[in-house]
């Protein structure tokens, strides 16, 4: 019998940076109305890779907003009627708010004004009325302040009245992405929707969602990355930065890499830093001595800090066997783990599971107040939802949204999402 085609979800993208989560909800087969991004530079990214006209992935934007960037607030009060006229007819609103107020990788700020985003998040959700709400953020956003605040706790409140609640603590390198980086993901679904324990499901289907794309979780740095090895290519004058160079690029060499290269023939990004040759022979024999440490993808010792006169406590030198550490904003937080320099946009895209095809826009780095105000190429990576963990979302969601016969929903539902053993497994 032929199967009955499964009608795509809608969704719609708030926080949504440079379109990670996104690009990997319309690789599950959703369908994408709208983003919301308020920096020039990340939404440059996001109309480069889904907006253009030949886009591999298109949102169906509506003519009523402009495809500018615009934040949540302005949007809120400038078209508060096209968002009532959507209430009821979207499928799942997505995105987390900012996460630097939140993370426990830096200073952990109760009064930090993206904090507060989350509120007009909630708006956008009443005013919308969504079948189901996803929201991915860092561990910290479960964690209580000085304060007593606990945003998640907050959240789990407010979205409980019309929504039954479910939330994980998520190793991405179990999703094929080659990172050790944990986030909390929070489900909340219509009530009226008969769900059980959706992220044992979501588990339950990683491995013949892994072997669909030909991917074998966890992948290395190595695996992820090796293709790009200077040694391996060489290099020339970057195409985008007068006075750069840049690595040449020959062909794949791992599975994981055919999957994110997927015979694509040009390649972006590529431009490598300008290391002095003293800072070069300095990570050099930094990356001999955390070999001969077993010190790999964790931070220095004491002892190599004191040779060098480093205070940098964040510097780590990868470990080719094993995924990343946590890829972060600041490209000389990561020290490749064979040549003497850090990485590459490219390479760090990699390790965020970006496709070969997606390509960055806006300044490579920025510094000083304007790393407030503004979000370059290497921090859109980092701050990305890696594709592959929403493309394993939204088959999930694409699964326990279609209809299906009705069941007494309440038998179904965790009466503590915290006693799930996924959630506890990170906390």
């Amino acid at each position: 019998m032929k199967k009955t085609p499964v009608k795509p979800l809608t969704f719609i993208d708030a926080f949504a940076g440079c379109g990670g989560l996104s690009l990997g909800l319309m690789q599950a087969g959703c369908k994408g109305l709208f983003a919301i991004e308020h920096d020039q530079f990340a939404f440059e990214t996001l109309k480069a890779n889904l907006l253009g006209k030949d886009s591999r992935y298109k949102f169906a934007w509506p003519k009523w907003l402009a495809k500018e960037p615009i934040g949540i607030n302005k949007l809120l009060t400038g078209h508060a009627a096209q968002l009532r006229d959507l209430h009821g007819k979207v499928d799942v609103l997505v995105g987390g708010p900012p996460c630097q107020g939140f993370s426990s990788a830096g200073r952990r700020k109760h009064d930090d004004p993206r904090n507060q985003l989350f509120a007009s998040y909630l708006k956008l959700v009443n005013s919308i009325k969504p079948r189901a709400v996803v929201i991915e953020n860092v561990r910290g956003f479960t964690m209580d302040f000085e304060n007593g605040d606990n945003y998640s706790a907050k959240l789990r409140k407010a979205l409980s009245a019309d929504y039954q609640i479910h939330e994980a603590m998520l190793d991405l390198s179990q999703f094929g992405v080659p990172q050790r980086r944990v986030r909390y993901v929070l489900l909340a679904i219509a009530k009226d929707t008969v769900i059980d324990r959706p992220f044992e499901t979501l588990k339950a289907r990683l491995p013949s969602f892994l072997r669909s794309l030909g991917i074998a979780a966890p992948v290395s740095s190595r695996a992820a990355i090796s293709d790009l090895e200077i040694a391996r290519n060489g290099t020339k004058d970057s195409t985008d930065t007068q006075g750069f160079q840049e690595t040449r690029y020959r062909a794949p060499l791992t599975t994981y890499q055919k999957a994110m290269h997927g015979g694509h023939s040009a390649m972006t990004d590529l431009r490598l830093a300008r290391h002095s040759d003293p800072i070069a022979a300095r990570f050099k024999e930094i990356i001999e001595l955390s070999h001969a440490e077993g010190r790999l993808n964790t931070t220095l010792s004491e002892d190599v800090r004191a040779r060098f006169g480093l205070k940098k406590r964040a510097l780590r030198v990868l470990d080719p066997d094993k995924p990343s550490p946590t890829i972060t904003s600041l490209p000389d937080d990561l020290i490749h783990y064979s040549e003497p320099r850090t990485l590459t946009v490219r390479e760090n895209a990699r390790l965020q599971s970006f496709p070969d095809w997606f390509c960055f826009k806006g300044k490579y780095t920025t510094g000083g107040y304007l790393r407030r105000i503004e979000v370059p190429r290497f921090t859109q990576v980092a701050n990305a939802v890696p594709p592959l963990l929403a493309r394993a979302i939204g088959e999930l969601l694409q699964e326990i949204l279609a209809p299906k016969p009705k069941r007494a929903a309440s038998s179904l539902r965790l009466k503590d999402p915290k006693q799930s053993p996924e959630f506890r497994a990170h906390v």
